[in-house]
Protein backbone atom coordinates (compact mmCIF):
# COMPACT_ATOMS: atom_id res chain seq x y z
CA UNK A 1 0.00 0.00 0.00
CA UNK A 2 1.05 3.47 -1.26
CA UNK A 3 1.83 5.62 2.02
CA UNK A 4 3.21 8.69 0.69
CA UNK A 5 1.20 10.38 -2.60
CA UNK A 6 2.67 13.22 -3.94
CA UNK A 7 -0.07 14.11 -5.94
CA UNK A 8 -1.85 15.01 -2.80
CA UNK A 9 -0.67 18.62 -3.23
CA UNK A 10 -1.42 18.78 -6.65
CA UNK A 11 -5.45 18.13 -5.98
CA UNK A 12 -6.32 21.43 -7.05
CA UNK A 13 -5.65 24.98 -7.38
CA UNK A 14 -6.53 25.80 -4.22
CA UNK A 15 -3.76 23.18 -2.66
CA UNK A 16 -1.10 23.74 -5.71
CA UNK A 17 -1.24 27.65 -5.16
CA UNK A 18 -0.32 26.80 -0.93
CA UNK A 19 2.70 24.95 -1.55
CA UNK A 20 3.74 26.81 -4.25
CA UNK A 21 7.77 27.27 -4.35
CA UNK A 22 7.80 30.73 -6.64
CA UNK A 23 5.70 33.47 -7.09
CA UNK A 24 5.95 36.02 -10.30
CA UNK A 25 4.80 39.69 -9.53
CA UNK A 26 5.35 42.83 -11.65
CA UNK A 27 8.04 43.68 -8.87
CA UNK A 28 10.20 41.16 -10.64
CA UNK A 29 9.73 42.99 -13.68
CA UNK A 30 12.66 45.12 -15.59
CA UNK A 31 11.49 46.69 -19.52
CA UNK A 32 13.90 47.70 -21.90
CA UNK A 33 13.52 50.51 -23.63
CA UNK A 34 14.48 51.79 -27.01
CA UNK A 35 14.57 55.89 -27.43
CA UNK A 36 14.95 57.25 -30.92
CA UNK A 37 15.52 61.03 -31.63
CA UNK A 38 12.32 63.40 -32.43
CA UNK A 39 8.91 64.24 -31.24
CA UNK A 40 6.00 62.41 -31.09
CA UNK A 41 7.61 59.07 -33.00
CA UNK A 42 7.46 55.70 -32.96
CA UNK A 43 8.63 52.98 -35.11
CA UNK A 44 8.12 49.01 -34.97
CA UNK A 45 11.17 47.06 -34.94
CA UNK A 46 9.92 43.93 -37.17
CA UNK A 47 11.76 41.37 -35.28
CA UNK A 48 10.29 41.98 -32.09
CA UNK A 49 6.49 42.02 -32.91
CA UNK A 50 4.58 44.70 -30.46
CA UNK A 51 8.09 46.21 -29.21
CA UNK A 52 8.81 49.92 -30.77
CA UNK A 53 11.38 52.84 -30.97
CA UNK A 54 10.25 55.72 -29.20
CA UNK A 55 10.66 59.49 -29.32
CA UNK A 56 11.07 61.31 -25.89
CA UNK A 57 7.69 62.25 -25.31
CA UNK A 58 6.26 58.83 -26.35
CA UNK A 59 8.26 57.35 -24.10
CA UNK A 60 7.74 58.94 -21.18
CA UNK A 61 3.91 58.30 -22.02
CA UNK A 62 5.09 54.37 -22.02
CA UNK A 63 6.58 54.57 -18.64
CA UNK A 64 3.35 56.35 -17.21
CA UNK A 65 1.34 53.47 -18.43
CA UNK A 66 4.35 50.57 -17.27
CA UNK A 67 4.15 52.61 -13.76
CA UNK A 68 0.69 52.06 -13.58
CA UNK A 69 0.62 48.57 -14.68
CA UNK A 70 2.74 47.94 -11.76
CA UNK A 71 6.24 47.50 -13.94
CA UNK A 72 8.54 49.89 -11.88
CA UNK A 73 12.27 49.88 -13.36
CA UNK A 74 13.11 50.31 -16.88
CA UNK A 75 16.74 49.63 -19.06
CA UNK A 76 17.18 52.56 -21.60
CA UNK A 77 18.68 52.09 -25.06
CA UNK A 78 19.73 54.91 -27.16
CA UNK A 79 18.97 54.38 -31.33
CA UNK A 80 22.08 57.33 -31.97
CA UNK A 81 22.47 58.98 -35.51
CA UNK A 82 25.22 58.57 -37.63
CA UNK A 83 26.57 61.70 -37.32
CA UNK A 84 27.38 61.60 -33.56
CA UNK A 85 28.77 58.11 -33.73
CA UNK A 86 32.85 58.18 -33.59
CA UNK A 87 35.56 56.03 -31.85
CA UNK A 88 35.95 58.10 -28.97
CA UNK A 89 31.91 57.40 -27.49
CA UNK A 90 31.98 60.99 -26.86
CA UNK A 91 28.59 61.76 -27.60
CA UNK A 92 27.46 58.96 -24.95
CA UNK A 93 28.75 61.56 -21.89
CA UNK A 94 27.22 64.87 -23.57
CA UNK A 95 25.25 66.20 -20.86
CA UNK A 96 22.50 66.99 -23.64
CA UNK A 97 22.44 64.04 -25.37
CA UNK A 98 19.53 61.95 -26.03
CA UNK A 99 19.91 59.55 -23.15
CA UNK A 100 20.66 62.02 -20.64
CA UNK A 101 17.24 64.00 -21.79
CA UNK A 102 15.53 60.65 -21.54
CA UNK A 103 16.74 60.16 -18.41
CA UNK A 104 15.92 63.55 -17.17
CA UNK A 105 12.05 63.36 -18.61
CA UNK A 106 11.34 59.71 -17.12
CA UNK A 107 12.62 60.80 -13.85
CA UNK A 108 10.45 64.40 -14.12
CA UNK A 109 7.32 62.59 -15.18
CA UNK A 110 7.24 59.54 -13.06
CA UNK A 111 9.68 59.85 -10.00
CA UNK A 112 9.08 56.85 -8.70
CA UNK A 113 10.37 54.55 -11.80
CA UNK A 114 13.68 53.13 -11.32
CA UNK A 115 15.66 54.21 -14.57
CA UNK A 116 18.61 52.04 -15.42
CA UNK A 117 20.76 53.29 -18.42
CA UNK A 118 22.68 50.49 -20.32
CA UNK A 119 26.59 51.56 -20.24
CA UNK A 120 28.90 50.61 -23.62
CA UNK A 121 30.04 52.19 -26.28
CA UNK A 122 28.56 50.16 -29.04
CA UNK A 123 25.52 52.65 -30.33
CA UNK A 124 27.95 55.48 -30.31
CA UNK A 125 30.88 53.42 -32.23
CA UNK A 126 30.71 53.58 -35.90
CA UNK A 127 32.48 50.24 -35.58
CA UNK A 128 29.58 48.71 -33.52
CA UNK A 129 31.77 47.66 -30.61
CA UNK A 130 31.59 48.34 -26.73
CA UNK A 131 34.60 49.51 -26.96
CA UNK A 132 37.41 52.02 -28.46
CA UNK A 133 39.66 50.42 -30.97
CA UNK A 134 43.10 50.78 -31.74
CA UNK A 135 46.39 49.12 -34.07
CA UNK A 136 42.33 46.45 -34.93
CA UNK A 137 41.81 46.04 -31.14
CA UNK A 138 39.47 46.86 -28.55
CA UNK A 139 41.18 48.24 -26.02
CA UNK A 140 40.37 47.70 -22.69
CA UNK A 141 41.89 50.52 -20.63
CA UNK A 142 40.85 53.40 -22.00
CA UNK A 143 37.22 52.12 -22.89
CA UNK A 144 36.67 51.49 -18.97
CA UNK A 145 38.10 55.56 -18.79
CA UNK A 146 35.14 56.20 -21.47
CA UNK A 147 32.39 54.24 -19.77
CA UNK A 148 33.16 55.81 -16.49
CA UNK A 149 32.59 59.25 -18.04
CA UNK A 150 29.26 57.96 -19.68
CA UNK A 151 28.31 56.37 -16.32
CA UNK A 152 28.50 59.62 -14.24
CA UNK A 153 26.88 61.25 -16.66
CA UNK A 154 24.41 59.43 -16.38
CA UNK A 155 23.99 59.82 -12.62
CA UNK A 156 24.04 63.63 -13.10
CA UNK A 157 21.09 63.20 -15.16
CA UNK A 158 19.39 61.26 -12.46
CA UNK A 159 19.89 57.58 -13.17
CA UNK A 160 19.31 54.72 -9.65
CA UNK A 161 21.42 52.57 -11.33
CA UNK A 162 23.91 52.72 -14.09
CA UNK A 163 24.46 48.77 -16.51
CA UNK A 164 27.54 48.41 -17.79
CA UNK A 165 27.13 45.61 -20.14
CA UNK A 166 30.50 45.93 -22.04
CA UNK A 167 32.45 43.07 -20.48
CA UNK A 168 35.80 45.21 -20.37
CA UNK A 169 38.31 44.21 -17.32
CA UNK A 170 38.01 46.31 -14.26
CA UNK A 171 35.00 48.72 -15.15
CA UNK A 172 33.21 48.41 -12.64
CA UNK A 173 36.12 49.04 -10.22
CA UNK A 174 36.27 52.50 -12.59
CA UNK A 175 32.98 53.43 -12.84
CA UNK A 176 32.57 52.82 -9.01
CA UNK A 177 35.21 55.06 -8.16
CA UNK A 178 34.55 57.71 -10.50
CA UNK A 179 30.94 57.85 -9.24
CA UNK A 180 32.27 57.85 -5.80
CA UNK A 181 34.74 60.65 -6.74
CA UNK A 182 31.79 62.31 -8.32
CA UNK A 183 29.17 62.41 -4.86
CA UNK A 184 27.37 59.97 -6.29
CA UNK A 185 27.55 57.28 -3.54
CA UNK A 186 23.97 56.49 -3.65
CA UNK A 187 23.70 55.65 -7.58
CA UNK A 188 24.03 51.45 -8.11
CA UNK A 189 25.87 48.96 -10.25
CA UNK A 190 24.17 46.54 -11.97
CA UNK A 191 26.80 44.54 -13.45
CA UNK A 192 26.73 42.30 -16.56
CA UNK A 193 28.58 39.88 -14.82
CA UNK A 194 28.31 36.99 -17.00
CA UNK A 195 27.07 38.10 -20.83
CA UNK A 196 27.91 35.39 -23.26
CA UNK A 197 28.69 35.75 -26.88
CA UNK A 198 25.53 35.03 -28.23
CA UNK A 199 23.54 34.48 -30.92
CA UNK A 200 20.69 35.25 -29.00
CA UNK A 201 21.26 39.19 -29.74
CA UNK A 202 20.21 39.18 -32.96
CA UNK A 203 16.72 41.54 -33.66
CA UNK A 204 18.49 43.46 -30.58
CA UNK A 205 21.32 45.06 -32.41
CA UNK A 206 18.99 45.24 -35.51
CA UNK A 207 16.79 47.78 -33.31
CA UNK A 208 19.75 49.94 -32.80
CA UNK A 209 22.37 49.02 -35.61
CA UNK A 210 24.74 48.65 -33.22
CA UNK A 211 26.23 45.23 -34.30
CA UNK A 212 30.41 45.33 -36.00
CA UNK A 213 30.87 46.35 -38.62
CA UNK A 214 31.82 44.03 -41.16
CA UNK A 215 35.39 44.88 -42.10
CA UNK A 216 38.90 43.67 -42.61
CA UNK A 217 40.34 45.86 -40.14
CA UNK A 218 38.30 45.30 -37.03
CA UNK A 219 37.00 42.17 -35.09
CA UNK A 220 33.84 40.59 -36.74
CA UNK A 221 31.92 39.89 -33.51
CA UNK A 222 32.60 40.63 -29.95
CA UNK A 223 34.01 37.02 -28.72
CA UNK A 224 37.07 38.87 -27.57
CA UNK A 225 35.14 40.54 -24.68
CA UNK A 226 32.01 38.89 -23.96
CA UNK A 227 32.16 35.05 -22.72
CA UNK A 228 32.40 31.97 -24.33
CA UNK A 229 29.03 30.40 -24.78
CA UNK A 230 30.75 26.62 -23.47
CA UNK A 231 32.25 27.63 -20.07
CA UNK A 232 30.17 27.38 -17.05
CA UNK A 233 33.08 28.15 -14.08
CA UNK A 234 34.07 31.01 -16.07
CA UNK A 235 30.92 33.10 -15.17
CA UNK A 236 31.71 32.40 -11.22
CA UNK A 237 34.95 34.24 -11.54
CA UNK A 238 33.63 37.36 -13.61
CA UNK A 239 31.06 37.53 -10.51
CA UNK A 240 33.44 37.41 -7.88
CA UNK A 241 35.70 40.13 -9.44
CA UNK A 242 32.83 42.82 -9.84
CA UNK A 243 31.72 42.00 -6.25
CA UNK A 244 35.01 42.50 -5.51
CA UNK A 245 34.80 45.99 -7.66
CA UNK A 246 32.29 47.11 -6.12
CA UNK A 247 28.86 45.77 -7.98
CA UNK A 248 25.58 46.10 -5.93
CA UNK A 249 23.53 43.18 -8.76
CA UNK A 250 24.44 40.94 -11.17
CA UNK A 251 23.80 40.17 -14.37
CA UNK A 252 23.61 36.98 -16.62
CA UNK A 253 22.45 37.45 -20.37
CA UNK A 254 20.84 35.53 -22.28
CA UNK A 255 18.25 33.84 -19.97
CA UNK A 256 16.76 31.00 -21.25
CA UNK A 257 19.49 28.83 -22.48
CA UNK A 258 21.80 30.07 -19.06
CA UNK A 259 19.70 28.96 -16.16
CA UNK A 260 22.05 26.73 -15.17
CA UNK A 261 24.68 29.54 -15.25
CA UNK A 262 21.82 31.35 -13.06
CA UNK A 263 21.07 28.66 -10.88
CA UNK A 264 25.53 28.08 -10.44
CA UNK A 265 25.75 31.66 -9.30
CA UNK A 266 22.69 31.97 -7.28
CA UNK A 267 24.49 29.14 -5.05
CA UNK A 268 27.64 31.24 -4.86
CA UNK A 269 26.32 34.45 -3.70
CA UNK A 270 24.25 36.57 -1.51
CA UNK A 271 23.55 39.47 -3.97
CA UNK A 272 20.85 40.17 -5.88
CA UNK A 273 20.85 38.60 -9.65
CA UNK A 274 19.40 39.63 -12.96
CA UNK A 275 19.07 37.97 -15.52
CA UNK A 276 18.14 39.04 -19.10
CA UNK A 277 15.14 37.37 -20.91
CA UNK A 278 16.83 38.62 -24.55
CA UNK A 279 15.59 39.51 -28.04
CA UNK A 280 15.95 36.01 -29.25
CA UNK A 281 14.32 34.71 -27.04
CA UNK A 282 11.56 37.00 -27.36
CA UNK A 283 11.44 36.59 -30.87
CA UNK A 284 11.18 32.96 -30.92
CA UNK A 285 8.51 32.98 -28.60
CA UNK A 286 6.28 35.47 -30.40
CA UNK A 287 6.79 33.74 -33.64
CA UNK A 288 6.07 30.65 -32.23
CA UNK A 289 2.58 32.13 -30.69
CA UNK A 290 1.64 33.73 -34.01
CA UNK A 291 1.23 30.91 -35.72
CA UNK A 292 -0.64 29.29 -33.30
CA UNK A 293 2.21 26.70 -32.40
CA UNK A 294 2.34 27.89 -28.27
CA UNK A 295 -0.41 29.88 -26.16
CA UNK A 296 1.07 33.00 -25.97
CA UNK A 297 0.07 34.08 -22.43
CA UNK A 298 0.76 30.84 -20.62
CA UNK A 299 4.42 30.23 -22.49
CA UNK A 300 5.03 33.99 -21.46
CA UNK A 301 4.19 33.68 -17.92
CA UNK A 302 5.93 30.39 -17.63
CA UNK A 303 8.97 31.23 -19.29
CA UNK A 304 9.43 34.12 -16.86
CA UNK A 305 8.64 32.09 -13.89
CA UNK A 306 11.22 29.60 -14.86
CA UNK A 307 13.76 32.49 -14.06
CA UNK A 308 12.78 32.81 -10.38
CA UNK A 309 12.77 29.41 -9.53
CA UNK A 310 16.55 29.21 -10.96
CA UNK A 311 17.17 31.99 -8.72
CA UNK A 312 16.87 35.37 -10.19
CA UNK A 313 15.76 38.01 -8.20
CA UNK A 314 14.83 40.41 -11.25
CA UNK A 315 13.95 40.17 -14.96
CA UNK A 316 15.06 41.97 -17.86
CA UNK A 317 12.39 40.90 -20.43
CA UNK A 318 10.53 42.66 -23.03
CA UNK A 319 7.37 40.51 -22.54
CA UNK A 320 7.32 43.20 -19.24
CA UNK A 321 4.25 45.25 -19.89
CA UNK A 322 2.54 42.31 -21.56
CA UNK A 323 3.52 40.13 -18.55
CA UNK A 324 1.77 42.82 -16.31
CA UNK A 325 -1.38 42.81 -18.52
CA UNK A 326 -1.42 39.17 -17.56
CA UNK A 327 -0.82 39.10 -14.14
CA UNK A 328 -3.01 41.77 -13.19
CA UNK A 329 -6.22 40.16 -15.21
Amino acid sequence: MIHSRNRRLRVNESIRSLVRENILTTDDFVMPIFVMEGENQQEAIPSMPGIFRRSIDLTVKECKELFSLGVKSVNLYMKVSEHLKDNTGKEAWNKDGLMQQTIKAIKDAVPGMIVMPDVALDPYSIYGHDGIIENGKIVNDATNEALARMSVSHAEAGADIVAPSDMMDGRVLAIREALEESGFTDVGILSYSAKYASSFYGPFRSALDSAPKDSMEIPKDKKTYQMDFHNSREALNEVFKDIEEGADIIMIKPGLPYLDIVSKVREAIDLPIAVYNVSGEYAMVKAAAQNGWLDNDKTIIESLTCFKRAGADMIFTYFAKEAAMILNR
